[in-house]
């Protein structure tokens, strides 16, 4: 409950602050915010645009909790989420029947989410390279990867600004206007993790590394095998976010400039901490983004500036994950300074 009434209070100075910032730029606030809420909330189909946009949030907001919780700082969502759509759209190459070319799609792309967290797993515990690094680097080469791929080998003949698109069977099938099945890739990895983290035995293990890696290790529990199964995990996870944006939304293609994909995989990391690193709480904090994003539009119908309207969006953002952001870095270690540096 603490936890919930600190998001609530980040919320209410968030949008008090965006208000004053639109006030002060002579646009009407309230009418501005009314306006994002119809847009993303009005009506049903609405809604079903806003839960679309959320769902890979979920996952791509997953693969960072997951590492936070065992103590990594994991911002490799990105490239993994890049390889789980290209890999995921390559099936469509070969042909099977509907059902099971999307789960075989959905299974290759989980395998290549999980083998590109793989280096971060072995340069961590082999070589003590920090995560942060790795990840930064794998994301840039997931990133090059993909674009040579989307580009040279699987244009469209036809329409050169995008890749073919992905076969009908291969597709999640529609449910309510942009919302689509995948709603259950989004919802059940979520459940799942939360099941795992707190009432699973690796789970508690990996939760126990994060919290204290001596004392996990003094109880007789392998943080090593903790740190792997956090990295594998959330490669699984953001992969299935890259999986689920090309099979499950239009264009069910990836563009040649990536912009459907976007940055999903770092977006994930405000989702998570708005979350506050936990699996329900993601559900909400990927709610609030899908909201935003969808509802963005409504309010540029009421003359708001698309600048005004990132700007609010931002300040509402930090708000709400500062909280967990603070915490996170009151358990980083601050180096010992020697006695002469503190007397100087």
């Amino acid at each position: 409950m603490r936890a919930v009434l600190e998001s609530l209070v980040a919320l209410a100075l968030g949008v008090l602050v965006g208000a004053a910032v639109m006030a002060a730029w002579g646009r009407d606030p309230w009418a501005a915010y009314a306006a994002l809420f119809t847009g993303a909330l009005g009506n049903a189909r609405a809604l079903a645009s806003t839960l679309s946009r959320a769902l890979p949030l979920v996952l791509t907001g997953l693969t960072f909790a997951v590492g936070a919780r065992a103590g990594l700082f994991n911002i490799g969502a990105q490239g993994q989420m890049l390889l789980g759509a290209v890999v995921a759209l390559s099936c469509g190459l070969f042909s099977l029947p509907a059902g099971l070319h999307l789960a075989v799609a959905l299974a290759l792309a989980g395998l290549a989410g999980a083998l590109w967290a793989l280096p971060v797993a072995l340069l961590k515990l082999g070589r003590g390279v920090n995560e942060v690094i790795s990840t930064i680097m794998l994301n840039w080469i997931a990133h090059w990867l993909t674009l040579y791929l989307v580009v040279q080998k699987l244009s469209d003949r036809v329409v050169g600004q995008r890749t073919f698109t992905a076969p009908l069977g291969m597709r999640f099938p529609p449910l309510y206007g942009e919302l689509t099945w995948s709603f259950l890739v989004s919802l059940g990895t979520a459940l799942f993790l939360f099941w795992f983290l707190w009432y699973h035995r690796q789970g508690y293990e990996v939760r126990a590394v994060g919290l204290n890696p001596k004392a996990a290790r003094a109880a007789g529990i392998s943080v090593p095998r903790a740190l792997l199964v956090a990295l594998l995990l959330g490669g699984v996870s953001a992969a299935w976010a890259g999986a689920i944006q090309v099979l499950g939304r239009f264009p069910y293609a990836i563009t040649s400039d990536l912009a459907n994909l976007g940055t999903l995989g770092f977006d994930g990391i405000a989702v998570a901490l708005i979350g506050r690193n936990h699996p329900l709480g993601i559900l909400g904090g990927a709610f609030f983004f899908g909201v935003l994003a969808t509802g963005a539009a409504r309010m540029g119908l009421r003359g708001v500036p698309l600048e005004m309207i990132q700007i609010v969006q931002g300040v509402i953002v930090v708000a709400m994950a500062a909280p967990e952001a603070l915490r996170l870095l009151r358990r980083v270690p601050l180096p010992i300074r020697k006695k002469e540096e503190v007397a100087a």
